[in-house]
């Protein structure tokens, strides 16, 4: 039995990895942060996985640490999903300056 359920949880775990690492890496421009709120603003391309046309909205951050790798009018590629119902960025990295 102790070992089914080792085998299980190693199963959840590698599919949650697996999940995150699915995720598209999308273009965007930072417009906002707001670190108190844990929010970011950003204006982004299309978000396939979440069927979303490109705009400019409000994200919640999964770790508030990914707000002090940005700043407004970056460029950036994030990776986004909906976490407990809200649209939260999960990863954002500044695009190489050109």
């Amino acid at each position: 039995m102790k070992k089914i359920l080792t085998a299980l949880c190693a199963t959840l775990l590698a599919a949650a990895a697996f999940a995150q690492a699915a995720l598209p890496a999308v273009e965007g421009e930072v417009r906002k942060i707001d670190t108190e709120a844990k929010k970011i603003t950003l204006r982004h391309g299309d978000i396939p996985n979440l069927e979303m046309a490109g705009m400019t909205m409000v994200f919640r951050v999964k770790d508030p640490e990914l707000l002090g790798k940005v700043k407004p009018g970056d460029k950036v590629r994030f990776t986004a999903d909906k976490v407990d119902g809200a649209l939260t960025v999960l990863s954002i990295e500044p695009e190489p300056a050109s």
